[in-house]
C-alpha cells in the first residue's frame, strides 16, 4: 500500500512540472517563436513531407488540408473604389425550402449545405417510420425498404438524392419512386418516378418536415466531406474576359437564368432559345435601400447608374457536357467595359439558382 501511495504522489510530481521531466532528446513541435504562438503564418516553420519508401503504398498519405488550384485573375480597370460585393444569396432565397420544377423533373432546393440536409432526410424517414436499405454518402444517395403507403395499393421504395445547389452553401433534394411489382430487379432504379403523384406528395411532406426543423438542423461531418457546398456557379476571369460557369444542363440553366434576370434588375425583351441568347435591359435593383451595385461604384444611388436603361445581350453557351457559360455583350453583340461586365456578372450569379 505505501508503495501504491509513493508512485501515486510521483505521477502527481511529474504532472505539476509539466515537461521538466522529458528527456533532452525529445523533439517538440517547431513553433518556437512569439509571431509562430500568436499566429504569423508568414514565419511559421514548414515541415517536410512524409517520405514513403518505394516498395510501399503510399497513397494514405495525403494533404490534410490540400490548397486547390486558383484560376489565373486578369486585373480590373482601377476606379478608385473597391467593387461591392454581390450578396452572397439571392434575395429569393430566404425560404428554408423551396420547391421547383423544370418539365417533368421536380425537386426542393434547401438552404443549407449538403452536410447539414442530410441527417435531416435521415430524420424523416425515422419520424416517419420509413427503413433505409441501403446508404451512399459519397453519392448522397439514400434509398429505402418497400412501405405500403396510405391510400396507396402498391407497396413503393424510394431513393432521395442529396446534391448541391447552384448557389453556395445550398443543396437540393431529389427523389425517385418505384414500385413494387414481380420480378422486379432490386439493383436498378427506373429513370423516372413509377407515381409521380406519390414522388410530389413525398416532396412535399418531407420538404415541410425540413422547415419545421430548420432552426436544429445536425450535421453529417460524412456527408459533409463527400459533398461539397461549394455551389455550382462561379465567377472566371481570363484574358478574354469574364463570364460565368454554371455546372447544370442546358435546359435547365436557360430556365434559372430566365427567372434569375428579374431578381438582378433586369427586363427581358427578347428571347432565341435555339442561339441561347437572351434580349435584355438593366432596370437596376428593386430592393428597400434602392442603391445599385453600379451607382455605389460611381458615387451614388440609382440616379448615378450608368448602365439603366442600357440593353444587353447575354449568351448561355455550352463547352462541356452539363457545363454552361454565361456571357453578356452589349446590344450589338461586342464585348463592353470589363468592370460593367463584371458587375452585371456578379448581379446574375447571386439570382441563378
Amino acid at each position: 500500500m505505501h508503495k501504491i501511495k509513493g508512485a501515486a504522489a510521483f505521477l502527481m510530481a511529474t504532472l505539476v512540472s509539466g515537461c521538466s521531466y522529458l528527456p533532452e532528446s525529445v523533439k517538440t513541435l517547431p513553433w518556437e517563436t512569439e509571431n509562430e504562438l500568436s499566429g504569423d503564418y508568414e514565419t511559421a516553420i514548414e515541415t517536410s513531407p512524409i517520405e514513403v519508401p518505394s516498395d510501399l503504398d503510399s497513397e494514405a498519405i495525403q494533404q490534410g488540408y490540400p490548397i486547390p488550384e486558383v484560376a489565373i485573375n486578369i486585373a480590373i480597370p482601377v476606379t478608385g473604389k473597391v467593387p461591392r460585393p454581390a450578396p452572397l444569396t439571392a434575395s429569393s432565397q430566404v425560404d428554408a425550402v423551396r420547391l421547383q420544377r423544370l418539365g417533368g423533373s421536380s425537386w426542393a432546393v434547401v438552404n443549407v449545405a449538403p452536410g447539414q440536409l442530410w441527417p435531416q432526410v435521415r430524420a424523416f424517414l425515422v419520424s416517419s417510420g420509413i427503413d433505409v436499405s441501403s446508404v451512399d454518402a459519397t453519392g448522397g444517395l439514400i434509398d429505402t425498404n418497400f412501405v405500403l403507403l396510405q391510400d396507396r395499393e402498391l407497396e413503393s421504395r424510394f431513393r432521395f438524392r442529396v446534391d448541391s445547389g447552384v448557389q453556395r452553401n445550398t443543396s437540393e433534394l431529389h427523389i425517385l419512386q418505384q414500385n413494387q411489382a414481380k420480378d422486379i430487379d432490386l439493383t436498378s432504379w427506373p429513370e423516372n418516378s413509377d407515381d409521380d403523384d406519390l414522388e410530389q406528395k413525398m416532396l412535399r411532406n418531407i420538404a415541410q418536415f425540413i422547415a419545421n426543423n430548420a432552426e436544429s438542423a445536425p450535421v453529417s461531418m460524412m456527408a459533409g466531406q463527400a459533398m461539397t457546398g461549394a455551389g455550382r456557379i462561379s465567377l472566371e476571369e481570363s484574358s478574354a474576359g469574364t463570364r460565368l460557369k454554371l455546372a447544370l444542363p442546358f435546359n435547365r440553366a436557360w430556365a434559372a437564368t430566365e427567372k434569375g434576370f428579374a431578381d438582378a434588375g433586369f427586363r427581358v425583351d427578347d428571347k432565341n432559345r435555339s442561339a441561347g441568347l437572351f434580349y435584355v435591359t438593366y432596370l437596376g435593383p428593386d430592393g428597400e435601400d434602392g442603391e445599385s451595385w453600379f451607382g455605389w461604384l460611381w458615387g451614388g444611388g440609382d440616379s448615378d447608374d450608368p448602365l439603366i436603361g442600357r440593353e444587353f445581350q447575354v449568351m448561355l453557351s455550352t463547352e462541356e457536357r452539363k457545363l454552361i457559360y454565361i456571357d453578356v455583350l452589349d446590344a450589338q453583340g461586342q464585348p463592353i467595359d470589363q468592370i460593367e461586365q463584371q458587375g452585371l456578372l456578379i448581379l446574375l450569379q447571386g439570382n441563378i439558382t
